[in-house]
């Protein structure tokens, strides 16, 4: 017992161990292989930063298609899902516990569901034939006259790809809003309305977001992430990796598709470099706006 008493960090082993093992390795791992030449057979030969080079210089499909799909993609779903999420959270807040409960389960039950259980359900409203709920409603109403292929047209398939994003994007961010707007203590609203406020706008702007900005800034970076590593929404709504004539390819999309088609790892893994850094750098921006220094 003294041992541990002059030991805490024995507590920390366990955290060490497994944050090591799933995250400081494979990343130092794919920094590593982002240098190389690799084909998963043999052993990776160093090459430097050609990969990088090649990346930014030869890759026309990543320079054309795959970055602007992807930031088109993040600047609709992430904070168009971030805001729907705060917004929800907040109406959901001034309900009785039970519809509050029963609405969240409703809201939160598709970010549960894997990207290929959500596509099988939006592949049956998108169906290219006449038995597609969305191509029935249109031909009867007299929009259209032929059933479109929403999910082979290049023109439609970011966009569903957007739809569905958003639909399943209610996740662990949205609990922890909700959660920070049930805790927020009353007492700041009756302090609020003695200094001036007159409605619920007032409340939201100068009470209720600056007293969550831990849920706010853990809302976001999720939402970041989430944004950047989706890739299974486009390939199970087309069929296909790539995506037809790359309308909905995403980086993730991209790497697989070098990694775990063409087995150029190598590259791939720069690819992964790459949106790592993405990553951080908006999460770091997030940081920056919630910091409650």
């Amino acid at each position: 017992m003294n041992k541990v008493k002059q030991n805490p960090y024995i507590f920390l082993l366990p955290y060490i161990f497994m944050f090591s093992l799933f995250i400081i390795i494979p990343v130092g791992m794919a920094i590593y292989l982002s240098f190389t030449n690799f084909n998963t057979i043999e052993s990776p030969d160093f090459i430097g930063f050609l990969n990088y080079i090649n990346l930014l210089t030869q890759d026309e499909i990543f320079m054309q298609y795959v970055l602007p799909n992807t930031v088109l993609f993040a600047v609709i779903v992430g904070p168009g899902g971030y805001i729907l999420s705060f917004l929800l959270a907040w109406c959901l807040a001034q309900l009785t516990p039970v519809p509050r409960m029963i609405l969240a389960l409703i809201f939160y039950s598709p970010s549960m569901t894997s990207g290929v259980a959500m596509a099988v359900v939006w592949k049956i409203l998108f169906s290219g034939n006449q038995a597609g709920y969305i191509n029935s409603l249109l031909i009867r109403s007299g929009v259209i006259t032929e059933p479109i292929i929403f999910l082979q047209d290049t023109r439609f398939i970011l966009p569903i790809m957007i739809i569905v994003a958003l639909w399943g994007s209610m996740g662990v961010g949205f609990l922890a809003m909700l959660a920070g707007v049930l805790n927020i203590d009353e007492t700041l609203y009756e302090a609020g309305a003695i200094d001036g406020i007159r409605n619920r706008f007032q409340e939201l702007i100068y009470i209720t977001i600056p007293s969550m900005k831990p849920q706010m800034l853990f809302g976001a970076v999720m939402a970041i992430v989430g944004t950047f590593s989706t890739g299974a929404i486009g390939v199970e709504l087309t069929g296909a990796n790539p995506t037809p004539a790359y309308a909905g390819q995403l980086i993730v999309n991209h790497i697989e598709d070098y990694g775990f088609i063409r087995f150029e790892m190598g590259y791939a893994a720069a690819l992964s470099v790459i949106l790592l850094l993405i990553i951080y750098l908006f999460s770091y921006i997030s940081k920056k706006l919630f910091s409650e220094s």
